[in-house]
Formats: C-alpha cells, sequence, structure tokens
C-alpha cells in the first residue's frame, strides 16, 4: 500500500506541474491573445472588442489571481468553453475522448497479440528464417511513417479490392458490426509502429532471459520447455516490455491524430486541429491537460504492473 500511495502521490505532483506548465505557456506566447482571436486579415481589432474579450477570458486580472481560478476550474473539471461555438470544452472532450481511447487500446490490443506470440518464436529460433523476416518486417514497419501505411491501406483494401470501408464513423449502439468493421483498419495502422516496438523489446527480452543461469538450471532438471517459458521466462521478460508498451501507448496518445484524420474518425484529433487553426486556447489547454493526465495515468498503472509482475519492486 506504501508504495501504491507513494506512486500515486507522485502522479498527482506531476498533473499539477504539468497544468502550471501549460498555464505559463499559455501566458508567455507573444501578443495578446485577444488581440490575435480579433484580427482579420492584417487589420486592428477594435479596442473595445479587445477589452471586452479580455474581460471574458478573464486576462484583465493579475497572473496570480488567473492562476489560482485556473487551478480552482480544473479541481472542478471545469476547462472552460470554445472561444469558437461557447461549447464547454469538458462536454466536447467527454464526446470525442472514448472514442480516441477505443481507437488505441483497438491497436495495442492487435500490436500485443501479433508482436509477443512473434517475437517468443523469434527468440527460441534466433538466427533462423523466421527470426530473419520478423526482425527485417519489424524494421520496415518502425520506419513506415503512419499516414503512408493508412494510405496503402485505404488504396488496396478499400479502393482495389473493396474488403473494407475507406473510413468514417457508426455509433456502437447503432450498428456493432459496421463500428468494428470502421475501426479494423485505423487500428492496425496506430497498431504498426507499436506492433514493432514490443517485438524489438520482447525478443531481446527474451533472448536475454534464455542465456540466464536460473533457465539453464531449470532445464537440467528437466522441466519441459513450455513450464520453463511460463515459470521462467516470460514472466521475467515482460517487465521491460511493459516499460516500452506503457510509453508507447503514451505515446499513442498524441500520435492517433494523423490516423484520425486519414480515416475520418472523430476522435480529438478534430477539434484539436480546429482549435489550433482557430486559436482556440481553452480548447488547446484542455486537450493538452487531458491528454497529459492521461499519459500519466498510463505510466502508474505501469508502475503497479511492476509490482505484480515483479513482488519485489514494491519493497524497494
Amino acid at each position: 500500500m506504501l508504495y501504491v500511495a507513494k506512486r500515486l502521490a507522485v502522479s498527482l505532483l506531476l498533473i499539477w506541474v504539468v497544468a502550471t506548465v501549460v498555464f505559463m505557456t499559455l501566458h508567455m506566447v507573444p501578443g495578446d491573445p485577444a488581440e490575435v482571436l480579433l484580427s482579420t486579415g492584417g487589420t486592428s481589432p477594435d479596442p473595445y472588442a479587445v477589452a471586452e474579450l479580455r474581460e471574458k477570458l478573464g486576462l484583465d486580472r493579475p497572473l496570480l489571481v488567473q492562476y489560482a481560478e485556473f487551478l480552482e476550474r480544473l479541481t472542478r473539471f471545469d476547462l472552460g468553453n470554445s472561444l469558437v461555438d461557447d461549447y464547454p470544452v469538458a462536454e466536447e472532450i467527454a464526446l470525442r475522448l472514448p472514442r480516441t481511447l477505443e481507437l488505441i487500446l483497438a491497436g495495442t490490443l492487435i500490436a500485443v497479440v501479433i508482436a509477443l506470440p512473434t517475437a517468443t518464436y523469434a527468440a527460441l529460433h534466433a538466427g533462423g528464417a523466421f527470426d530473419r523476416a520478423a526482425s527485417a518486417t519489424a524494421a520496415v514497419l518502425q520506419a513506415l511513417p503512419v499516414f503512408v501505411l493508412g494510405t496503402l491501406l485505404i488504396l488496396l483494401l478499400a479502393q482495389w479490392l473493396r474488403w473494407m470501408p475507406a473510413g468514417g464513423y457508426v455509433p456502437l449502439a447503432q450498428d456493432p458490426g459496421r463500428h468494428f468493421l470502421l475501426l479494423l483498419l485505423p487500428a492496425v495502422a496506430v497498431a504498426k509502429g507499436l506492433a514493432a516496438t514490443v517485438f524489438r523489446m520482447a525478443r531481446a527480452s527474451v533472448l536475454d532471459q534464455l542465456s540466464r543461469d536460473h533457465v539453464r538450471t531449470a532445464r537440467a532438471k528437466g522441466l519441459t520447455q513450455g513450464r520453463v517459458m511460463r515459470r521462467h521466462v516470460v514472466r521475467n521478460a515482460m517487465i521491460p516490455v511493459t516499460t516500452v508498451l506503457g510509453l508507447q501507448m503514451g505515446t499513442l496518445l498524441g500520435g492517433t491524430v494523423l490516423v484520425e484524420y486519414v480515416f475520418n474518425w472523430p476522435g480529438l484529433s478534430t477539434p484539436l486541429l480546429r482549435a489550433v487553426e482557430g486559436r482556440d486556447y481553452p480548447m488547446v489547454v484542455g486537450i493538452v491537460l487531458v491528454v497529459s493526465g492521461l499519459f500519466l495515468l498510463i505510466n502508474l498503472v505501469m508502475d503497479l504492473l511492476y509490482a505484480v509482475l515483479d513482488p519485489r519492486i514494491s519493497r524497494s
């Protein structure tokens, strides 16, 4: 319990640091945000309109007061309203975030299901034809940009073969079959880089465990290959793999923007791109804070998973 409390306290501290950095970065951007938002075609905005918008955004108050109000709103999960359509930022994120998370989880599941067995088999037959082919494929996938793979998938499977729809979204409750069909291609695109990374790490980790003394001793005692792999190799090999998997899942939170755009998947990318183009600061800040918080949450879950895989970690 002490280990869990420590990790939770560190995560809360990091959330506060991220929120502070986001707030300070917003106020360090050159120029008056109100003037920038009201400027069109290079003309100077009406000073009265600028003053009114500054008051609406709270920019006319002292910086410390703005910071205190910012933190107080965060404790209530109040991210303000969009400057474009005056829609609550939290509600927009609550609508879009589950779709992005679904895409990430589906991609992660595909990557793990493919990469872990492949890496284990390749490590057991290191140097063989399968190992060389799998390693080469992982290298190619690692280097292939996600938007290129997405375009190729659409061109091959949707345009030429007409096996899959090119993109779009249907709510799960409306048509589950169509929903998962539309999810498949973007999930494969998301899984591409993650599968390559997990394969390389898992293969190296399994090879390292296979060379350990305790594994050789287990084999000398007459344990079967399957039992040796389950009890002495795979579990220990999963600790570094879990580290990489957690970091990559956090990275995918920001890396799905291109995938969602290519496949027209209505996740967080649509409001984020619109907010950046329209300089909708509350929306940008809200999405950045939510993504950062999820990244920290994933790291917390990974830390707790380490303790399950290796109980010695929780006693350190």
